[in-house]
């Protein structure tokens, strides 16, 4: 399918960045594109979907189990995919018991890859490329340092992660599934830039709306829409109830705009809603 122009990716020109990029999602195709979508950008955390992805892989092969024990004792692979292991935002030594509370953290998703690596036996580099980014096509995109935080991307190879995450080949639409439901409900946390909050909805490697306010995606979003932003200035999110998923990427660090783009996000992802879905998504969420 040829991608159209469309006013609500135009609203990206004003955004305080040297260069951005940003496709439309649907039914497997880009429907809609701004800028050099084959650009490549740092991506920063949202290394970590398509890591959680690589696992939920490993998981399907057999090679290890949601609740293999990884970590402190009591920690278990889902718990570090899902910020529940009681890990930093950086670091290996756990500063809580699992459980207690949503610590985003760096250091958690760094041991659950380890996790794989020896489940494998295979780096887990070498397994990620072998397990999601060459089967996707996704040929410009490297991992270089931490599966946390160090891949490198483009919106055209992102798009086609984000394409598989809505119609998934790689693992069961099963395993789909349980990556987007919210593990450990009842968890407070911190969604780092943003807020926190006494329901701080996560799945396996995606941060899932829920109620939060104020957050990074928009109003229009329904509470099922998840996703994840990064610390380079880039973000995704996939809103099941209208069928829409969306990339973002600039080369701006988001700590030095954090303000404009809890601004202007939200902004976009609302027109993307208005100009490709209409108003079924709000009406269906309100429900």
């Amino acid at each position: 399918m040829t991608a159209t122009a469309s006013s609500a990716l135009a609203l990206t020109a004003s955004w305080p960045v040297d260069n951005v990029a940003a496709a439309v999602v649907r039914g497997g195709d880009i429907i809609a594109t701004v800028g050099d979508i084959d650009r490549s950008f740092a991506i920063a955390s949202l290394t970590k979907p398509v890591a959680a992805w690589a696992m939920l892989v490993a998981i399907e092969e057999g090679s290890i189990a949601l609740d293999t024990p990884l970590g402190q004792p009591g920690c278990t692979l889902r718990h570090l995919m899902a910020h529940a292991g009681g890990y930093p935002f950086q670091g290996h030594e756990a500063i809580a018991a699992p459980e207690r509370t949503r610590t985003y953290s760096n250091g958690g998703i760094e041991i659950a890859a380890d996790g794989i690596a020896a489940a494998t036996g295979l780096a887990f580099t070498t397994y990620l490329s072998e397990a999601v980014l060459d089967p996707l096509a996704m040929t410009t995109s490297t991992l270089d340092g931490s599966p946390a935080h160090g891949l490198t991307s483009t919106v055209s190879d992102f798009a086609a992660f984000v394409s598989e995450v809505m119609s998934p080949r790689l693992v069961s639409p099963g395993t789909r599934d349980e990556a987007n439901r919210v593990h450990y409900p009842t968890l407070s946390g911190i969604v780092p830039g943003v807020g926190r909050y006494t329901r701080c909805p996560w799945g396996l490697g995606f941060e899932i709306r829920g109620d939060k306010s104020p957050h990074w995606t928009g109003a229009h979003n329904a509470p099922a829409t998840f996703g994840h932003f990064g610390g380079a200035g880039t973000m995704f999110w996939i809103d099941p109830v209208a069928d829409l998923g969306l990339v973002a990427f600039t080369d701006r660090r988001f700590d030095l705009w954090a303000d404009e783009a809890l601004t202007v996000w939200p902004q976009l992802s609302d027109a993307v809603i208005d100009e490709f879905a209409g108003a079924a998504p709000r009406e269906l969420a309100a429900r």
